[in-house]
Parts: structure tokens; sequence; C-alpha cells
């Protein structure tokens, strides 16, 4: 898998940030992980594989594509 950097909100080069997954356009998201017990059970069909995380409405309106 060949990550592409979208774009960050930090100003630090940490998180949070968005990359596509070159070759199938998917995209990955770097954020604080959702950990408050009262937020998670309030998600549905989780797996046991599966993690959330945070991220802020400006990161996504800036650099997520569009299509």
């Amino acid at each position: 898998m060949t990550l592409r950097f979208l774009g960050t909100t930090s100003e630090y080069g940490n998180c949070p940030t968005l990359y596509e997954v070159v070759e199938t356009g998917d995209i990955v998201v770097q954020g604080d992980q959702l950990t408050d017990p009262e937020h998670l059970a309030q998600l549905r069909d989780v797996g046991e594989h599966e993690t959330f995380v945070v991220i802020p409405r400006a990161l996504l309106t800036r650099f997520a594509p569009k299509e």
C-alpha cells in the first residue's frame, strides 16, 4: 500500500492528517483516538479490529477529495 499525504491542520506535523491510498483511492485518517467509554457506547456495529479517531471538520473540508 502506498500512501499519499493529502494535508493536515496541525501546526507541528502531528495529527490530524489525511492520506490517500494510491492504489485504491481510500482515505486513511490520523487523529486522536476516541477512548471515552460513554462516547464509544454510542457507536454501532463495531468490530474488534476497529478503532475510532476524532478529526476536525476543517481538515475534511479543506483536504478530503471531492470525488
